[in-house]
């Protein structure tokens, strides 16, 4: 028999870091909030594994210190601890030759990455980047704003690969200029953190948050549907039990999202799911006894998307001594059908910049198809303001969450301002007072 709704009763679906923030500002807010999790912990792509005294996120993590992200964290009570990377000791690589990676005046004049008129284009474009209007662009292709803005072809490489860098996507010829430049001009402006002892940090410090607001947090547990009849009544489990609730978040991937919502609103939750293209790196995470050589310690490539750095070097990820380098490749959006050949092609990114580093390996893991992002912000798709959410049409009191939804931020900024906007689009003006 099912049970009574209550009349303030909210149920999250997903306890990663936008499952867990939605559910902390729906409890401060005096809602009655159930967290389910189906995995035995909560956290998600945000967790943290220890090997060999080594701390692994899944694959390089950055938070952009200017972006959305931090803001929530710190309205919620989380104060994210970490370091900032340096671009000394930087390259840039390009047909297997390390240059100095141009990130300043100097390293912009002595690189052999670029010749002198390509240096100066390069140099007045970084020095006006922020005055880039991204909204004008967000219906254009990263591919088609570089041709027609940038008029040497090493400068656009490197905006290509600057581009990957920011976004973690290789898809120049689908992805929003628009988007792609708003992450940018953040990495520019304000640049990143990497987390001492990795983003579990952020997971606990989440969970904390919601324990304190009143957050029931339930794992082990699958939900399978949303129970409604165009009004949200509540979920159904795995076990076929239903739990009452008028509210109803689901944090999760776009299929999975349409898999629990019958009636017509799936047909919308399908074209979400159908448009959503998944972004996936190929990540190798090495822990070493030392770091072969301490000055090398980031590498971008530029004729391949691939990426080099020792978190490290910046974050307190490994004992005093040791080095951890996080090495990816940002596949193609079509993917990748060979992940041997990529993992032996991020290999040869270790032989080139930190050469000996096989014999000091302690500890290695090799993720083929990580799931970066749900879905790849388009110019087709209208840029970051196409976006669907986090209010689904036609069932009320049921949102999304994720770094597919919401017209702000990708990655972790895109989840954790829709969990914001989330919580403040299920409740009255006490809830939105919360979140505001």
């Amino acid at each position: 028999m099912e049970q009574r709704v209550r009349t303030n009763g909210a149920i999250v679906v997903g306890g990663g870091i936008g499952g867990l923030a939605a559910a902390t500002y729906l409890a401060r807010a005096g809602r009655q909030v159930t967290l389910y999790e189906r995995a035995s912990e909560v956290g998600g792509r945000a967790i943290t594994s220890r090997q060999e005294n080594f701390l692994l996120n899944l694959g390089p993590h950055a938070l952009y210190r200017g972006g959305p992200a931090m803001r929530v964290l710190r309205e919620l009570g989380v104060e994210p601890r970490g370091g900032i990377p340096s671009p000394d000791g930087g390259h840039a690589v390009d047909h297997g030759v390390a240059h100095t990676l141009p990130a300043g005046p100097i390293s912009l004049l002595t690189t052999g990455l670029l010749r002198l008129p390509a240096k100066l284009e390069l140099g007045r474009l970084l020095g006006s980047a922020q005055r880039i209007d991204a909204s004008a662009i967000q219906n254009v292709t990263v591919a088609d704003w570089l041709a027609r803005t940038i008029r040497h072809p090493g400068v656009r490489s490197l905006l290509e690969a600057l581009f990957r860098l920011s976004t973690y996507a290789n898809a120049p010829h689908e992805m929003s200029a628009g988007a792609a430049l708003v992450q940018l001009q953040s990495a520019l402006k304000d640049n990143v953190l990497y987390l001492h002892s990795g983003w579990q940090t952020l997971v606990d410090g989440l969970r904390a948050a919601a324990e304190r607001a009143g957050v029931r947090i339930v794992s082990g547990a699958r939900v399978a549907a949303v129970v409604h009849d165009g009004t949200v009544s509540g979920v159904r489990l795995a076990d076929g039990t239903t739990q009452p609730a008028t509210a109803v978040v689901l944090t999760v991937a776009p299929r999975e999202a349409a898999a629990m919502v019958d009636g017509a609103t799936r047909a919308t939750l399908d074209g979400w799911a159908a448009a959503a293209t998944p972004v996936r790196a190929a990540c190798l995470d090495v822990g070493l006894t030392r770091l072969p050589r301490p000055r090398s310690r980031f590498a971008l490539g530029i004729d391949r998307p691939l990426y080099l750095s020792v978190h490290s070097a910046v974050a307190e990820l490994a004992t005093a001594g040791q080095a951890l380098i996080q090495v990816a490749k940002y596949l193609p959006v079509s993917g990748s059908d060979d992940p041997a050949a990529d993992e032996r092609e991020l290999e040869q990114l270790l032989d080139l910049v930190q050469p000996g580093w096989r014999e000091v390996t302690l500890t290695r893991r090799y993720l083929p198809r990580m799931v970066v992002s749900n879905a790849l912000v388009t110019a087709e798709g209208g840029g970051l303001a196409g976006r669907p959410g986090p209010a689904v049409p036609g069932v009320r009191g049921l949102c999304i969450v994720g770094d597919w939804v919401g017209p702000e931020g990708q990655l972790a900024d895109a989840t954790l301002a829709s969990a914001r906007l989330a919580a403040r689009a299920l409740a009255g003006p006490t809830t939105q007072a919360a979140a505001a």
